[in-house]
């Protein structure tokens, strides 16, 4: 049976978190993942929806997912910014990871969003390899930033 892309539904978020922890665990970061499914229900489907995602199956099974939402430049306007394209350990090297990348694309362009964007680590080459594919920027310049949870709180 072939690969099937669809919108993600809220009968999907246990099975997108698996997918999470499995992303946190290659990245050597397996405790980082603090959200919930009951959050991530929220956030996706909530009256504050704050993101969107595709799942894709095989054989039933969801095997990869790609999860975006918008964001604001106050230089380019409304974006897209890719958080996640997943794609569970067994299934890769098998083009899931394009079909989803391109599946996020077209709503990238049927939103005319001015620009796409999406962050790699430096040390994961496979990915790397895989957006170079694309002519995509790979910015060396910007810096990322980020307060956790707990410094939020502390202020």
């Amino acid at each position: 049976m072939l690969a099937k892309i669809r919108l993600g539904t809220q009968n999907d978020i246990p099975r997108v978190l698996e997918l999470v922890r499995e992303l946190a665990v290659f990245e050597k970061a397996p405790d980082e993942v603090q959200v919930t499914v009951a959050e991530m229900t929220n956030w996706g489907f909530g009256k504050d929806k704050i993101f969107d995602f595709f799942v894709l199956e095989k054989e039933n099974v969801i095997v990869g997912i790609a999860v975006y939402y918008y964001k604001y430049s106050t230089w380019k306007g409304k974006c897209l910014f890719l958080e996640d394209i997943i794609v569970t350990e067994n299934e890769r090297k098998n083009g899931y990871g394009k079909l989803l990348f391109n599946e996020v694309v077209k709503v990238a362009k049927a939103q005319q969003v001015r620009r796409m964007e999406w962050q790699v680590l430096d040390w994961n080459t496979p990915a790397i390899e895989f957006y170079k594919k694309y002519q995509s920027h790979l910015d060396g310049e910007w810096i990322n930033c980020k307060l956790t949870y707990d410094q939020l709180q502390s202020f």
